[in-house]
Order: structure tokens, then sequence, then C-alpha cells
């Protein structure tokens, strides 16, 4: 397995887990988070950049994760940069 876990949200308790793996084979980012409510999911879906369409593509998902958990994230930046270094 080419998952390297870097962490879960401490608050969360015992029935939500959100979550921050590094996929070192493919060199990606892996969360699990909060599914969005509707709104949010709509917001998403319709806010447009240039040279892209609105919504939310196939196979792709919007999810929420706690900023509380940013410092989980800059270590899986570090990882895959280190990673990408070699």
């Amino acid at each position: 397995m080419s998952l390297l876990f870097i962490g879960i949200d401490p608050e969360t308790g015992d029935k939500q887990s959100p979550t921050v793996w590094v996929d070192q084979a493919k060199q990606e980012f892996v969360f699990q988070g909060w599914k969005p409510n509707p709104e949010l999911e709509a917001e998403c879906a319709a806010f447009e950049t240039p040279g892209h369409a609105a919504g939310i593509p196939e196979g792709e998902a919007v999810v929420r994760i706690p900023a509380r958990m940013a410092h989980m994230i800059r270590e899986a930046c570090d990882a895959v940069e280190r990673a990408h270094l070699r």
C-alpha cells in the first residue's frame, strides 16, 4: 500500500474522522472529509473559472476538511515535496 497516513482530526470523536493521507506512488493528496450540504455543493458547482466549465465533473467530489487540520495538510505537502525531490 502506498498510502502515507498524515493525520486525523483529533476533535471529531469516534464517529467522524476527517483524515489526510498522501498516496506516495501517485504523488497525490487523499482527503476524507464531511460531505457538503446541498447549498454548499450547489455554490461550488456554480463557480466558474476561466477555461473551466461550471459543475462538478463525474469522478470528482467536494469535501469539507476542518481548518484546524491545516498543519496536517502542510505536512502532506511537505511529504509530497520531499518525495518529488528524490
